[in-house]
C-alpha cells in the first residue's frame, strides 16, 4: 500500500509543468542526482532511490527508469531523448515460475540514447555511445559505438573528442547571450 502511494505521488509531481518545482519534490527520493539535470515532465520513476544521475544530463518527457531490480547509474552529459525504457527488472521466460530477474544498468558519460529505446537489465552503455531511435540493447555497447536494431548491433562510430555539456532549456530562458538575429530571420520579418 505505501509503495503505491509513493509511485501515485511520485507520478503526481512529476506532471507538474514546472522544471523547479519537480526538483524540489523529487531530489529527495533520488539515490543521487547531480548539478544541471534536466528531468523532464512525465518521467516515470520506479523505486527512485535506486536511481543515480550525474551532472549536466538530460532524461526527457515520457522515459521510464525502472529502479525495482537493480540501481540504474546515469553519468554526466547523458542525453536520454524521449519515450525511452530503461528496465533492471524482467521475467525469465525459461522459468517454470516466470521468476523476475533483476540487474543493474549503467550508462557512462556522453552517452546519447535516442528516442523510443529500451534498455534490458545488467547492460552496460559505453561511455560516448550513441543507442539508435528504437533499438532494444540487449547486451553491453563498447564505447564511442553506435548501435541500432532489434536486437542493437553496431552500425557505427562516434568521434571521441567530446566536449559538449547539456543544459536545462529552462536556464536557457534567462541566460544572458550576445545572441543575435540571423539575418534572413529579419528581413522575412520585415
Amino acid at each position: 500500500m505505501i509503495v503505491e502511494l509513493k509511485h501515485y505521488i511520485l507520478g503526481l509531481i512529476m506532471k507538474v509543468p514546472f522544471h523547479f518545482v519537480r526538483n524540489i519534490f523529487i531530489n529527495p527520493f533520488l539515490g543521487h542526482r547531480g548539478d544541471n539535470v534536466e528531468l523532464c515532465k512525465d518521467v516515470e520513476i520506479r523505486i527512485p532511490g535506486n536511481i543515480y544521475i550525474g551532472n549536466n544530463t538530460t532524461i526527457n518527457k515520457d522515459t521510464l527508469l525502472d529502479g525495482r531490480g537493480g540501481k540504474i547509474i546515469i553519468g554526466n552529459c547523458v542525453d536520454i531523448a524521449q519515450e525511452v525504457r530503461i528496465w533492471t527488472l524482467q521475467h525469465d521466460y525459461n522459468s517454470t515460475d516466470y521468476k523476475a530477474v533483476g540487474n543493474d544498468v549503467k550508462i557512462e558519460d556522453y552517452a546519447w540514447i535516442a528516442s523510443r529505446c529500451t534498455i534490458l537489465p545488467g547492460v552496460r552503455i559505453g561511455k560516448g555511445a550513441v543507442v539508435a531511435t528504437g533499438a532494444v540493447v540487449t547486451k553491453d555497447v563498447l564505447d564511442y559505438t553506435v548501435v541500432g536494431g532489434i536486437p542493437a548491433r553496431k552500425i557505427g562510430v562516434r568521434n571521441r573528442d567530446l566536449t559538449y555539456k547539456l543544459v536545462r532549456v529552462f536556464s536557457l530562458m534567462f541566460r544572458k547571450t550576445s545572441f543575435k538575429t540571423p539575418e534572413i530571420l529579419i528581413k522575412t520579418r520585415a
